[in-house]
């Protein structure tokens, strides 16, 4: 549902409706280049906008369905199919708890409402190439949602107008849940690579192999690639960075809102036991029983969080240590993160109990932390509460990311995504929340129902327009832009998406981060 009922489109509405492109497709009839393309698995066809500019093909599968025996296995070769596969809609979205509008986020951040599917392995291609032969960038979108919801089927993710900006745009489903990350024993010993837990990263590995393998069939250039993600999304690209098993798989990354620095994370001894445990809560005697119970009781029975494992293989040792000794993939990077996206338990403590918390948690440094974090009254204490949530969960994270690429001679470029999105209803009380920039990374305000104002097009617009210079070229500046400067530990310079002004300055807050780091980060 949307935020607000709407009448009934008239016929002369639905006629306005199909003239300035609303979802008008037409399906490609043959003759052109990218008509009938020739894929891993057979050969694909796909649709044209309503402006002819862009070809999107959407639910090419591959990898084989991870279902029954192939559950909690790597991905698996794609299953060839005969004839012309019609590639019009979305794939099925990984199985998860249906999606129900909360908090700030309203449906257009939302996977559809169906349909929901363990079979769940497909990818989706925006082109606006007129020929094969052309060779243009390609930017690979990695969805978040805590790595226990989303899909590539979410509104705000749709690649037409990045495509019409001169990249190549994919995006794809990988598994979530309890169905992505799950480890046990039997798990690992039945692993050629004596781990488990991983699936869900390795499934964005082969949807990248499929990308170095295919994406030249619809114009696009396999050495050429940049990796995005959001929140579990920038978590991904984090780890792909690190892994060895990406190498040579993509050139750029960005993440927004998303890293693992302050952690060694989740070992695979560990996730094995809570492996085992799950395994006698569910009161099943083996891994078969396992995979034979049913995706929807499996989902119900198992929900909770989960997490990437460092687990020898994927990950050899903790994000942060690959980083520290320098065995990450070497690419530039593009990374940032929201001023209000912190999440608060329950309404803020006052001004005494947020003090009293702080002299438990930092003791004699105390003084220092309030002084990033003060909290003189009740409404000082509730701001620093909501920045101090921010930060330790994304801001020291995506700070740190920059820190270390930075000091390694890697080009870096920082944002602080500072635009309150405007809404109406309950949505009025947020501030630049949590994926609040995406649609404005996709050019895509046009897909989400609220009040967009002047300021909110000029941002999208200026936004898309770096992101796509970055995955051209690793530098996101061009004509009639304000000068993004990189970023370098000396100044600490980062580009401020705000309604007032758009400029690169010095971060504010840095101290505050590098406080914050000395008492989280990992040694």
């Amino acid at each position: 549902m949307t935020m607000h009922a709407k009448p009934a489109l008239t016929l002369s509405g639905l006629i306005l409706f199909f003239l300035i492109g609303g979802g008008f497709m037409r399906h490609n009839t043959g003759g052109g280049p990218f008509d009938v393309i020739k894929v891993d698995g057979g050969t694909i066809s796909g649709v044209t906008n309503a402006s002819g500019d862009v070809h999107e093909f959407k639910g090419i599968p591959f990898a084989a369905p991870p279902v029954g025996k192939l559950r909690w296995q790597a991905p698996r070769r794609v299953v060839p199919w005969k004839g012309v596969r019609v590639c019009d809609r979305f794939g099925p979205s990984p199985m998860q708890k249906d999606p129900v509008p909360f908090s700030m986020w309203s449906e257009e951040w939302l996977i559809p409402k169906e349909p929901i599917s363990e079979d769940c392995l497909y990818l989706n291609v925006w082109t606006g190439s007129t020929d094969p032969k052309e060779k243009r960038p390609v930017f690979v979108w990695i969805y978040g949602g805590g790595f226990v919801s989303g899909g590539s089927a979410v509104p705000i993710y749709d690649g037409e107008a990045m495509a019409k900006k001169g990249v190549i745009v994919v995006s794809f489903n990988y598994r979530v849940g309890i169905f992505g990350f799950f480890a046990h024993p039997e798990l690992t010993a039945e692993s050629a690579n004596n781990a488990s837990g991983n699936y869900g990263l390795l499934d964005q590995l082969a949807a990248l192999q499929w990308v170095r393998k295919n994406i030249a069939a619809f114009g696009g250039d396999p050495d050429n690639v940049t990796i995005a993600g959001q929140s579990a999304g920038s978590v991904s690209v984090n780890c792909l960075v690190a892994s060895p098993l990406a190498k040579n798989l993509f050139e750029r990354a960005i993440g927004e809102s998303g890293a693992v620095f302050t952690s060694k994370g989740q070992t695979l001894q560990r996730a094995e036991q809570n492996g085992e445990k799950l395994m006698q809560l569910l009161r099943v005697d083996g891994l078969s029983d396992l995979r034979a119970m049913p995706a929807d009781e499996l989902l119900r029975r198992a929900g909770g969080s989960q997490q990437p494992i460092v687990d020898g293989y994927v990950l050899p040792e903790a994000v942060a240590d690959i980083f520290k000794e320098g065995k990450e993939n070497k690419v530039d990077l593009l990374t940032g993160w929201n001023q209000e996206e912190g999440f608060l338990n329950g309404p803020a403590k006052t001004a005494a109990d947020f003090q009293q918390e702080a002299r438990d948690s930092y003791g004699s440094a105390v003084t220092s932390f309030l002084t990033f974090y003060p909290a003189n009254n009740d409404s000082e204490a509730a701001t620093s509460q909501l920045y101090l949530s921010r930060d330790m969960v994304f801001g020291v994270q995506n700070y740190t990311w920059a820190n270390m690429q930075s000091g390694q001679g890697r080009k870096v470029y920082v944002y602080r995504f500072v635009r309150k999105p405007p809404a109406t209803g309950q949505y009025i009380k947020y501030g630049a929340f949590h994926a609040g920039e995406v649609p404005y990374v996709f050019d895509n305000l046009r897909l989400v129902d609220r009040p967009w104002e002047p300021i909110d097009h000029q941002l999208a617009k200026m936004i898309s327009t770096y992101w796509t210079n970055f995955v051209k070229t690793g530098n996101p500046n061009g004509e009639q832009l304000p000068v993004w400067e990189p970023y370098i530990g000396t100044d600490k310079k980062v580009m401020m998406f705000g309604p007032e002004k758009q400029d690169t300055e010095p971060m504010t807050d840095s101290r505050g981060l590098d406080f914050l780091y000395g008492k989280m980060g990992i040694n």
